[in-house]
This record gives C-alpha cells, sequence and structure tokens, in this order.
C-alpha cells in the first residue's frame, strides 16, 4: 500500500509539473507536441478550453491502451487525463508570473520533461502519443524519446503555419529538451507493475503456506 501511495503521490506530482509547462508555452503562444500540442494548436482557433480539448484528442488512443497495454495501465492513463485537464485549466484562473519567452522554452521543456518522465515511469501515461510511445517501446524496444520527438515534430509544423515559425522554432527546442530527458531516464512502468503483482501474489502464497 505504502508503494503504491508512493506512486500515485509521484504520478500527481508529475502532472502539476507538466501542467506549469504546458502553461509557460501558453503565455508565449509556443506548443508542444501529441496530443497535447495539438490541444494547444486547437485553443488558437477555437474558445474551447484546454482540458476539455486534450481530453477529447485522447479518446481514440483509450482502445490501443486497452487492447496493448492492458486495463489497469489504461485506467491509471485515463485518471491522469482528467487530472492534468483540471490542473492545466485551473492555472488559467489563478494569477501566473510573467517570464520572458527564452527562459520560458527552457522551463517548459524542464518541467515537461521530468513531469512526463514521473507519470511515466509510476504506471501511468498521459495518453495519446506517450501511450503509442510506450508500446513500441514495449513490443520493439524503439525509444520512447525518439517517437515522441518525431511525433511532436508534425504537430509544431502544424501550428508553426498558424502562430509564426519563429515560436515553432522555439517550441522544437522545448519538445527536444523534454524528449531528452523522457527517453534518458526511462524505465518500464509496465514490467515493473507486473513484476509487482507477481511479487505479492508470490509472497501471500508463501504467508498462506
Amino acid at each position: 500500500m505504502a508503494e503504491r501511495m508512493k506512486m500515485v503521490s509521484l504520478v500527481i506530482l508529475g502532472l502539476i509539473l507538466t501542467s506549469f509547462g504546458l502553461k509557460f508555452l501558453a503565455m508565449h503562444e509556443l506548443t508542444f507536441g501529441g496530443t497535447a500540442g495539438l490541444a494547444t494548436v486547437l485553443t488558437f482557433l477555437g474558445t474551447w478550453s484546454w482540458g476539455v480539448l486534450f481530453f477529447l484528442a485522447n479518446v481514440p488512443f483509450f482502445w490501443m491502451s486497452f487492447k496493448k497495454l492492458g486495463k489497469w495501465f489504461t485506467i491509471s492513463s485515463f485518471m491522469s487525463i482528467i487530472g492534468i485537464s483540471i490542473i492545466r485549466d485551473a492555472l488559467d484562473l489563478i494569477p501566473f508570473f510573467s517570464v520572458p519567452m527564452w527562459l520560458a522554452t527552457i522551463l517548459a521543456g524542464l518541467c515537461i520533461g521530468f513531469g512526463v518522465t514521473l507519470v511515466l515511469n509510476n504506471g501511468s501515461s498521459l495518453g495519446g502519443i506517450h501511450i503509442l510511445a510506450l508500446y513500441l517501446d514495449q513490443k520493439w524496444n524503439i525509444n520512447r524519446g525518439i517517437t515522441i520527438f518525431l511525433c511532436d515534430l508534425l504537430i509544431v509544423i502544424f501550428a508553426g503555419l498558424l502562430v509564426g515559425w519563429g515560436n515553432a522554432l522555439l517550441s522544437i527546442f522545448t519538445i527536444f529538451v523534454a524528449s531528452t530527458i523522457i527517453g534518458r531516464y526511462k524505465k518500464s512502468p509496465i514490467k515493473e507493475a507486473i513484476q509487482g503483482v507477481y511479487s505479492e501474489v508470490s509472497s501471500r502464497t508463501a504467508n498462506e503456506a
């Protein structure tokens, strides 16, 4: 139980850090990649909140997660997506300190990189591209940082058409920083979760015997 509470606490910390990183980007019309970046781009086109758009963008990926990555991982990811949607939208309702654009790109990369790492390494994800990246990592050992970076690059190109290529280039720098951190500090949350359950069952069996 204590270990599970620790994992949940680290996931929540990761959601908060990631939300701050996304807020830094939004302050200067910068974007990210994946479904987070897609939601950000869509906020430039309409009036819906980032949280609502992010949730809707992730809906198509839940079936892949359920079929390939397991029921509990999918439920955990679903809760994380709801959590970050609420936290990120809440940041728009409170006063937020301003930082220069160059500093925002660095802070966003660090916050998102370490935030997403905490989420992924503790048995959850932020849906979308992260689910795809985890699946490819588990299936063919393709570094999830590379997968996320390439997918994010496509989203930023689309953003560049809307807000300008200067902002798009800065966004790519943020994605590079975040993806480097995610790829460097990766571990397999699915494999560890399975091992944890197996160890717990084995321990109970031994005690009962």
